[in-house]
C-alpha cells in the first residue's frame, strides 16, 4: 500500500520534445452496443449490455429496456407511500401554523380587551385624584376641627374635674 502511494505521489517525467502528445483513448461508455463477452453475457465493463452508466439517476432502468412488473409496483408503492407520508408531515406543520395564527388572533384580542380595561382604570383613578385635590381643603377644615375638639373635650374633662373638687370642697364647708 506504501508503494503505492509513493507512485501517487511522484510526478511524471516531461515528455521529450519530440514525442508528440497523442489524445487519450476513448471512454468506455463509447464502445459499440455489442461488444459483450460470450462467456457470460456481460460487457468487460459489468453492465448487462451497454456498458458503464454514466446516469445520476438511482433508477437502474434502461429507458428501453423491460423490467420487472413486480419492481415496478414495488417502487411506486413506495413513491406513493413516500408522497402520503410527505403529505401527512406538510399537512400536521399545516395544522401547526394555523393554529398558531388562532393563538395570535386570541392573544391580540385579549391584548386589546386589557388595554380597553386599562384605559378604563386609569381614567378612573384621575377621576378619583381630581376629586380628591378638589376634597382636600375641606379635608384639612376637618382635621382642624377634629384638632379643635380633641382641645375642648379636654377642656371639659379638666372643666368636670374642677367642678367634682370645688363641688367637694363646698359638701365639705357645708357640713361645718
Amino acid at each position: 500500500m506504501d508503494q503505492d502511494n509513493k507512485e501517487e505521489d511522484t510526478v511524471p517525467a516531461p515528455l521529450p520534445a519530440n514525442i508528440v502528445h497523442q489524445p487519450p483513448p476513448p471512454p468506455p461508455d463509447t464502445l459499440p452496443r455489442g461488444a459483450l463477452d460470450d462467456e457470460d453475457g456481460l460487457s468487460g465493463f459489468g453492465s448487462p449490455k451497454h456498458g458503464p452508466t454514466l446516469s445520476t439517476s438511482t433508477s437502474s432502468f434502461e429507458a428501453l429496456d423491460p423490467h420487472d412488473p413486480n419492481l415496478s409496483h414495488l417502487a411506486s408503492l413506495m413513491f406513493s407511500h413516500t408522497s402520503n407520508y410527505l403529505q401527512g408531515e406538510l399537512s400536521a406543520v399545516l395544522e401547526d401554523y394555523t393554529l398558531l395564527e388562532q393563538m395570535n388572533k386570541a392573544t391580540i384580542t385579549k391584548y386589546a380587551d386589557m388595554r380597553q380595561i386599562g384605559g378604563s382604570v386609569s381614567r378612573a383613578l384621575k377621576d378619583l385624584n381630581e376629586k380628591y385635590l378638589a376634597l382636600h381643603p375641606y379635608l384639612e377644615q376637618i382635621d382642624q376641627i377634629e384638632d379643635s375638639v380633641t382641645k375642648l373635650e379636654a377642656a371639659a374633662y379638666k372643666l368636670d374635674a374642677y367642678s367634682k373638687r370645688l363641688e367637694a370642697k363646698f359638701k365639705s364647708l357645708e357640713k361645718k
